[in-house]
């Protein structure tokens, strides 16, 4: 009986999808996804999707409160009054001013925690991972009424503790022009948030594969070799996801600016001016203008991360 055998020279290769098409694992992961996430999106969409459109509809017109017989429709005539005022470009550039400084100082020190948290000991890791977490689980409001507290020029005690810093005194009023005000507004940001990125990096850096980390050991690669080289490319999604989330809430900051210097000193965001427009002055049509604007403002930067990172999703799963 005669058996038939491959020649040595041909290999079997892996069955892989054509370029182009989807896996038929990826298509189960989608299928999956849905099935978990579809029920809370569609509720999300449902509680969303009308104050949007409504707010959509009422930049139209020209409707204070205080005059509701005297509403009439006016077309994008509140779109071209807001992007013709300088008070939405100076809320624009304050808000620019305080994400970019934030996000960027966050993503340094989330970087740092979540190696401290994936290296720590495993009998004291969750204690070190809870007391990060603290600041994190502190309402805003309650974050922001601590730190006006605690630089305020009568009741604070920054001044006394960091006297010995040059620019600070027992007579320096932080709340008494912009920059100092921006400053600690940036502060307790970063203080509240910065867990937040941890906990997402931390996720990020357990996807990176250890044998890597030691072929580069092995190869002689120094700690930063290995992270610029290694880790912070494996993180890529991670990172991306981090300062997506991280970036477009921070746009939108109004508790903190709120409590602690009411819009004054310029430090009114593009929030704040929405709520001004619309709760202080009742100009509803106005109001919901900005609203809009900033809404059409998160998505543009929503899109202009993902289109920047590029991140392959089939490769981060392993299928590429």
């Amino acid at each position: 009986m005669t058996q038939t055998t491959m020649p040595p020279t041909e290999k079997t290769q892996p069955v892989s999808a054509p370029h182009g098409t989807i896996s038929d694992r990826s298509k189960a992961e989608r299928k999956l996804g849905w099935l978990l996430a579809g029920p809370a999106f569609f509720v999300m969409l449902a509680v969303t999707a009308y104050p949007i459109l409504q707010a959509a509809y009422e930049s139209l017109f020209s409707y204070r409160l205080t005059d509701p017989d005297n509403r009439s429709f006016t077309g994008l005539d509140n779109y071209w009054v807001i992007l013709t005022d300088s008070l939405w470009w100076k809320a624009l550039g304050v808000t620019m001013l305080i994400t970019v400084v934030t996000v960027l100082v966050e993503l340094v020190l989330g970087f740092a925690l979540a190696m401290v948290m994936a290296k720590a000991l495993s009998s004291i890791r969750p204690i070190i991972r809870a007391a990060i977490l603290i600041p994190y689980a502190v309402i805003t409001v309650v974050s922001a009424f601590a730190w006006q507290f605690a630089f305020d020029i009568n009741t604070g005690f920054v001044n006394s503790w960091f006297a010995w810093l040059p620019g600070v005194s027992a007579d320096t009023d932080w709340f008494g022009g912009t920059g100092t005000s921006l400053l600690v507004i940036c502060l307790a940001e970063i203080w509240k948030t910065t867990p937040f990125i941890s906990l997402l990096l931390l996720a990020g850096l357990a996807q990176v594969p250890e044998v890597l980390q030691e072929a580069a050991k092995v190869d002689g690669a120094t700690w930063w070799q290995r992270l610029w080289r290694v880790t912070l490319p494996n993180m890529k999604a991670a990172i991306m996801v981090a300062l997506l989330f991280r970036t477009l809430d921070a746009f939108r900051v109004f508790d903190t600016i709120f409590v602690m210097t009411n819009g004054a000193n310029s430090t009114e965001s593009v929030s704040f001016l929405a709520y001004r427009q619309t709760i202080s002055r009742l100009e509803i049509g106005l109001g919901s203008a900005v609203s809009v604007l900033l809404f059409l403002s998160v998505v543009l930067l929503a899109t202009m991360f993902i289109k920047a990172f590029k991140v392959d999703l089939a490769s981060a799963r392993g299928e590429g």
